[in-house]
């Protein structure tokens, strides 16, 4: 019943926020186009349920073709200053307008709109017993990592409240998640990578 039910809920929210949206969404196209070259959306392929790889969709808001920059953790990094971001990329990324896209993701299925943030495909490589956990459900736009720290957390932190949303996963979570996250997007905590994050996960 809980599968149905966020399914769903899934299908109505993100479609009722797309229609909402659609104006503003097109004056964002409009602006990433006159802001720099290159495409609109960045398409990436990203780990789904089971392992099963997907294509998500974001607005673009580094430089195209910029190169990958990780932490020591293994985590991708973006700081506030990073040079690879944009200009209009730099305002998405603070308010989160950059995750609009994924609501796509969540209408065709491959995600939900809320689960473990999906990696990339190249990281199962980089997966142990604990980070494999999050593969037992639909990745999400929002997840428990998001309103305990987001990107202050290590990789391994966030792995910890991905395998804690498998065993604890239920409508009542899911709308506390949703609830907390937005507010948090609004007050645009945990966007970028402090500063110390290298020595704070060597701690």
């Amino acid at each position: 019943m809980y599968v149905i039910v966020k399914r769903l809920m899934d299908v109505v929210l993100a479609t009722v926020a797309l229609i909402i949206l659609s104006p503003f969404l097109i004056l964002i196209a409009a602006l990433i186009k006159m802001d720099s070259s290159g495409p609109v959306l960045f398409l990436q392929n990203r780990l789904g349920k089971d392992g099963r790889p997907f294509t998500m969709y974001k607005f673009r808001t580094m430089q195209h073709n910029a190169p990958v920059t990780r932490n020591p953790d293994g985590s991708y990094f973006v700081g506030a200053n990073d040079p690879r971001l944009t200009r209009i990329g730099r305002l998405l990324r603070e308010y989160t307008l950059d995750e609009i896209p994924q609501l796509l993701n969540v209408l065709k299925g491959d995600m939900s709109l809320v689960g473990p943030r999906p990696d990339q495909v190249a990281d199962l490589e980089l997966y142990d017993d604990l980070l494999r956990r999050k593969l037992e459900v639909k990745p999400g736009m929002a997840n428990l990592a998001l309103i305990h720290g987001r990107n202050i957390l290590s990789w391994l932190q966030r792995a910890e409240w991905d395998a804690y949303y498998v065993d604890h996963h239920s409508l009542k979570l899911d709308l506390e998640i949703l609830l907390k996250a937005a507010v948090l997007v609004l007050l645009r905590k945990g966007v970028y990578y402090p500063d110390d994050y290298p020595d704070r996960i060597r701690n």
